[in-house]
């Protein structure tokens, strides 16, 4: 599929897809927001912060439901060795508790219920996250390290054996293709952890708009590099 416009189509028929468009918009707002205020554009500051807002507000609507993508994460595909599976019963567990109180999140920011739950729902929601993007790194890492070990094998094989270059370089390929894609969901996973602690544990740092705006891109680009279609 060679078509750039039929390839933006399916992205945005995802879920994910049109997620990261809107996280996209919802940062790009932010950083907007804060240079503004910082160059008293009254107005401009105004306009920013309610797309801001409007876009996460969006995002949660979207989200509706999406705790059962871990549920069925953990029915079909919980690991291969015990200390994955683990692993993956860990993360799982954390990203189904962040979207499902989420949901209450929405509802408190909305108005359908107590605003006074919004506070109490946020803390939850990203000690959740930020629980499960911690196990999911680890994953990550373990099979990174095992692709670079296959990697190393395949080619000392090619050396010794003479094997069949094309199959080889093309295993080899798929490896290389793999790490690639847990590269870019490390990236945001950390993006994302990062802003979830500012939701735990408000800090100078994590709290800033700058890093904020700039963790939310690295997440949403890496997201979009993920779930572009081939």
């Amino acid at each position: 599929m060679n078509d750039s416009v039929d390839k933006l189509v399916i992205f945005l028929a995802k879920r994910d897809g049109i997620d990261k468009l809107v996280k996209t918009f919802q940062y790009v707002s932010k950083l907007v927001h804060w240079r503004a205020e910082e160059a008293a554009l009254a107005d401009v500051a105004r306009r920013a912060k309610n797309w801001e807002v409007a876009s996460g507000l969006s995002r949660k609507a979207f989200r509706t439901g999406r705790f059962l993508t871990g549920l069925n994460a953990l029915r079909r595909s919980p690991g291969a060795t015990p200390a994955f599976r683990l692993l993956g019963v860990l993360a799982n567990a954390g990203e189904m508790v962040y979207f499902f109180f989420d949901h209450f999140l929405w509802l408190s920011r909305i108005g359908t219920l107590d605003a006074a739950l919004a506070r109490r729902m946020s803390f939850v929601s990203a000690f959740g996250e930020s629980f499960g993007y911690i196990f999911f790194m680890a994953m990550d890492f373990i099979m990174l390290k095992e692709g670079l070990k296959a990697e190393r094998k395949l080619r000392e094989g090619k050396e010794k054996e003479a094997k069949n270059d094309d199959e080889v370089d093309e295993r080899v390929a798929k490896i290389r293709a793999d790490r690639v894609m847990r590269l870019m969901a490390v990236a945001a996973n950390m993006a994302d952890l990062v802003i979830a602690v500012a939701d735990i544990e408000p800090n100078p740092f994590c709290n800033h708009p700058v890093t904020l705006g700039i963790s939310g891109l690295v997440s949403a680009w890496a997201g979009w590099y993920r779930n572009w279609p081939s």
